[in-house]
């Protein structure tokens, strides 16, 4: 009987600790990428991380290593092995001369994530855009079999054709994918226009805290929500009411360290819903070891897309799943991130965040109340600022 179940493939996660990324920071960037591998539906088996001045230009990893990560490969039937930067071109050409198997770094994994979440037309043009752009420079790789790619005289063959054939496709595809993004925009901004005079707001945040279980617990709608990364790509809208004030909730793309640039440009244009928005709900999983760093990626984005100074609340997400340890009463150290307990967090971002403060979990509906109260407030602010004559909401 032939078995219809689908095989999991097993992996290895590779990084570099550097002079500018040490090694604890690499070890939460790897862990990060174990969640990435594990939500493109493969399993971890081993981390490889090395410390040097840079990464090597040839191999990333020194030679050492690479044969180490060889032998293991082989031992263990290792189908794939992923890096936690992005590869050069030859970098890539290099590592599968040595290494007899797949090998994805972390742009082409995320990459592979985000096709699979892909719903709509516009965010499958947009994916689909950011891969050609990934593959056309390292397209000569794919044709190494036909040992034809030096050129010169008694070598022009197949090889070199197909692959100035395929470049031609590509760019060509480019070219009509961002034709396509273009027309799909101009109808996007319609869509905006026609919505009228409703005050927008959007969830905005790293992936994976919740954004979209707080959409659907104050819309009542059913947007897509799961403990993986990028379960929501598609930005969705939904008209709500808070008490007796209308207003319109954007559900966007989470954020993640080290995007790559070209799914950042790609996706410029489903953040048109965070530069109109007039209220930014900053969703953080206050769970998280390291939120801090979340909060800090989230407001660079949001900075280099010209939206750093918008009506925000800070919403800390996952109160149910914050743990501490409680520190001895003659313990004199420091308090760490580890035995600090909440109502202490809540007291210390409260006073240090500019911008309003909530604590929830919107698993739980936890103080769903004084959330919801805390953005009428807010909208209701917006609101009289800019229709000052239209108080009959009020």
């Amino acid at each position: 009987m032939i078995s219809t179940r689908k095989q999991i493939e097993s992996c290895i996660i590779v990084g570099v600790a550097t002079q500018q990324q040490r090694i604890e920071k690499l070890q939460e960037y790897l862990d990060e990428l174990d969640f990435l591998v594990k939500t493109a539906g493969a399993v971890v088996k081993k981390r490889f991380t090395q410390k040097l001045q840079m990464p090597d230009s040839r191999t990333y990893v020194g030679s050492g290593k690479l044969e180490e990560i060889v032998e293991y490969v082989r031992a263990a039937d290792i189908s794939m092995v992923v890096f936690d930067d992005e590869l050069s071109p030859s970098q890539l050409r290099n590592l599968d001369k040595v290494i007899n198997c797949k090998i994805l770094d972390r742009t082409n994994l995320i990459l592979d994530i985000f096709a699979k979440r892909a719903q709509t037309a516009h965010s499958k043009t947009q994916v689909e855009l950011a891969q050609y752009q990934y593959l056309l420079p390292r397209l000569t790789g794919m044709w190494t079999h036909l040992e034809r790619q030096k050129g010169g005289i008694g070598m022009r063959g197949p090889g070199e054709t197909e692959i100035e054939t395929d470049r031609r496709i590509v760019r060509d595809r480019i070219s009509l994918l961002k034709k396509r993004l273009v027309a799909i925009d101009k109808q996007k901004a319609t869509q905006r226009k026609n919505r009228g005079k409703l005050l927008r707001i959007a969830l905005v945040g790293y992936t994976n805290v919740g954004k979209s279980t707080i959409m659907n617990m104050l819309s009542k709608s059913e947007v897509f929500a799961e403990n993986k990364l990028f379960a929501t790509l598609d930005t969705t809208v939904r008209k709500t009411v808070v008490h007796n004030l209308p207003f319109l909730l954007a559900d966007t793309v989470g954020f993640i360290r080290k995007l790559p640039h070209g799914l950042v440009e790609s996706f410029k244009s489903t953040l048109d819903e965070v530069r109109e928005a007039d209220v930014l709900l900053h969703v953080v999983d206050i769970s998280h070891d390291e939120f801090e760093d979340q909060i800090n990626v989230v407001n660079q984005t949001l900075a280099d897309i010209g939206s750093a100074n918008k009506h925000t609340i800070m919403v800390f997400n996952k109160i149910d799943a914050y743990s501490f340890v409680e520190k001895e009463e003659d313990d004199l150290m420091p308090s760490t991130k580890e035995n600090i307990s909440l109502d202490e967090l809540m007291k210390t971002w409260m006073a240090k965040e500019n911008h309003p403060c909530i604590f929830i979990s919107a698993k739980k509906k936890s103080n769903l109340q004084e959330f919801r109260q805390l953005i009428y407030d807010e909208v209701k602010q917006v609101h009289a600022e800019r229709f000052p004559y239209n108080d009959f909401l009020y």
